[in-house]
């Protein structure tokens, strides 16, 4: 039984083995975008995971919409092959008194649709900040790859004992078990490999949908007199309460030196 299971999880040792860098096929790169947006192709022999950053400006009102485009463009696969991570909209406080639209999402992309789907976040818009930058995984990738060795030679050995004839019954039952061990390893290494695999073959990409800081500015004054009102009430409420509040105050003090002159008055007669 266990020399038949050895054909399966060879293929699939092999197939987990197999590191490739990919680029979806027929997605043309973006004409005129400097190079952190580029596709990036790896060289001969790395294992590079690829990240990418891009900030854009956009008005307020585009940034839901964009978001959305964003979305539908990655999961029908416009520029290629394309996982969406996640994706998030809303209103923040980066200070008080001040309120942004803002919008986030992260995709895992083809190289070759890295560039197009950064282009599209961009359009009508202004790609402020952007950046890439790569983790090299040549070491794990290697130590997976000799995980994944040592453990089907350690199998393959078993599986040649088992077959012996003259194994006693206690050392099958030890051989059985340390077999189920070594393919839960193989298991474990191969989803590694599958993993860095993904990591290699495509690219992470952010971006991030923001109003441009003039619009920013703009909002803040538009807020500043939408609360005029408001404000203008308050110091309103708080002058009448201040000046309620002095005049006890102020009644005890003229009658203190209305005495107090009453007094030396009387005193320089005498």
């Amino acid at each position: 039984m266990r020399a038949v299971l050895m054909p399966g999880l060879r293929a699939g040792l092999l197939a987990a083995v197999v590191v490739v860098a990919g680029c979806a096929k027929g997605v043309p790169p973006a004409a005129g975008l400097p190079a952190p947006m580029a596709a990036i192709k790896q060289g001969k022999d790395q294992f590079l995971a690829y990240e990418h950053e891009a900030r854009v400006e956009l008005e307020g009102s585009r940034i839901g919409p964009r978001l959305q485009a964003l979305a539908e463009a990655c999961q029908k696969a416009r520029f290629g092959d394309c996982t969406l991570l996640d994706m998030n909209e809303g209103d923040y406080t980066p200070r008080p008194g001040t309120v942004r639209h803002e919008a986030q999402i992260r995709v895992r992309l083809a190289p070759a649709g890295v560039a197009p789907f950064i282009a599209l976040a961009g359009s009508d818009g202004r790609i402020a900040n952007r950046s890439t930058q790569a983790e090299d995984l040549a070491v794990a990738v290697a130590d997976t790859r000799r995980t994944q060795d040592r453990l089907q030679r350690e199998y393959e050995k078993l599986s040649a004992l088992q077959q012996r004839a003259d194994v006693k019954v206690a050392d099958l039952l030890a051989i059985s078990q340390r077999m189920s061990e070594i393919e839960s390893g193989l298991e474990a290494a191969n989803r590694d490999a599958a993993q860095q695999r993904r990591r290699i073959d495509t690219q992470l990409v952010t971006v991030k949908l923001e109003p441009p800081s003039a619009e920013s500015g703009r909002s803040e004054i538009g807020e500043a007199l939408r609360d005029f009102s408001g404000v203008f009430t308050t110091s309103v409420a708080f002058v009448i309460r201040a000046v309620a509040a002095l005049i006890p105050v102020g009644g005890v003090l003229a009658l203190l030196g209305w005495g107090a002159r009453a007094l030396w008055r009387r005193r320089r007669r005498a």
